[in-house]
Formats: C-alpha cells, sequence, structure tokens
C-alpha cells in the first residue's frame, strides 16, 4: 500500500482543485508515491463549416 503523507496528499488535491479539464497521474514506486503528472486539456472551438456550406460554395 503507498505511504500517504499530508504534503503529497495536499499536492494532489491542489492539482485536482486548479484542474478544469485534463488528468493526474500519481505514480508509485516500491509502495511511495514518487511522482505527480498533471496534463491539462485546453480545447478550442472549431469553426466547422456546414456540409451545405461547403457544396454550395463548390457548385458556384
Amino acid at each position: 500500500m503507498a505511504k500517504v503523507t499530508k504534503e503529497k496528499l495536499n499536492s494532489i488535491i491542489h492539482a485536482m482543485e486548479v484542474l478544469d479539464f485534463g488528468s493526474i497521474l500519481v505514480t508509485i514506486h516500491e509502495g511511495e508515491i514518487t511522482q505527480l503528472d498533471v496534463t491539462e486539456k485546453n480545447r478550442f472551438p472549431q469553426n466547422k463549416k456546414k456540409k451545405e456550406d461547403r457544396q454550395n460554395k463548390s457548385i458556384r
């Protein structure tokens, strides 16, 4: 079982509080938390044109 110190637990909690979208990976080595990886996802709206608009444009 992983040894969890207050400092490590607080780091995990902080990562969860500031992350809107993404993932948190906790790495455990020999029963001890050794690493915390935080990956944040940023999604941008796409300006996709409707299929009908593309067809009309190619006909012109």
